[in-house]
């Protein structure tokens, strides 16, 4: 459940002040991960990729806890459960969005993200949590390589979100170039910079 908190009683309360009204509050990281193992798990277990990657961000972001604060509106809200969305291709070839909330059980998450992808594609509706959950946004252009993405500042989406293409093979290992873009009044380059470490170490420690 979200519920709006003073931000003067918050560890945010001077990022607050300095960036909820700023013209362009969004900064973005760029990132090479290494997914070497994610790949080969995908195969030996028949898990898809992207599936893969969305849990271990919901890991990753799980233990850090400006992950659960998220400015809406001129709002600052809390929340208790952290979700990721990914963009489904759906049965007309537009996109749909969809929201899987993080679970630590990788075959819970996965039996969620199967379920809850299908019946996006099927219906053509957005699957939606962010009434309950902070949700990280995720897309995934397999379609083609790219060294990242800036997304938009709209003043109305500030969730962190993350941006890949197609991972790159050299010599025995697997890389995988990405974004992440966050409010700054949400968290600062140190707890981004501690995410991303985060999700490297899920990656590499993820076994069937």
């Amino acid at each position: 459940m979200a519920k709006e908190v003073n931000p003067k009683n918050t560890s945010r309360a001077a990022a607050y002040e300095l960036w909820m009204k700023a013209p362009n509050p969004m900064v973005t990281f760029f990132k090479t991960m290494d997914v070497t193992n994610l790949v080969r798990i995908s195969r030996k277990g028949n898990l898809k990729f992207n599936m893969l990657m969305d849990y271990c961000i919901g890991k990753g972001a799980s233990c850090v806890k400006e992950f659960y604060m998220l400015p809406v509106g001129d709002k600052l809200m809390v929340y208790d459960k952290i979700a990721v969305n990914t963009i489904v291709k759906n049965k007309d070839g537009e996109v749909s969005s969809c929201d899987i909330a993080y679970s630590s059980d990788l075959k819970v998450f996965n039996r969620q993200y199967l379920k809850y992808t299908r019946e996006v594609a099927e219906s053509c509706r957005d699957r939606d949590l962010s009434r309950d959950y902070m949700v990280i946004g995720t897309s995934a252009v397999i379609d083609t390589e790219i060294d990242g993405a800036v997304g938009m500042n709209s003043g109305i989406f500030n969730n962190p979100f993350i941006i890949w293409g197609r991972y790159r093979k050299k010599w025995f290992k697997y890389n995988l170039p990405l974004s992440f873009q966050f409010h700054h009044t949400q968290m600062d380059g140190a707890h981004a910079g501690t995410f991303l470490a985060n999700l490297q170490r899920a990656i590499n420690a993820l076994d069937l």
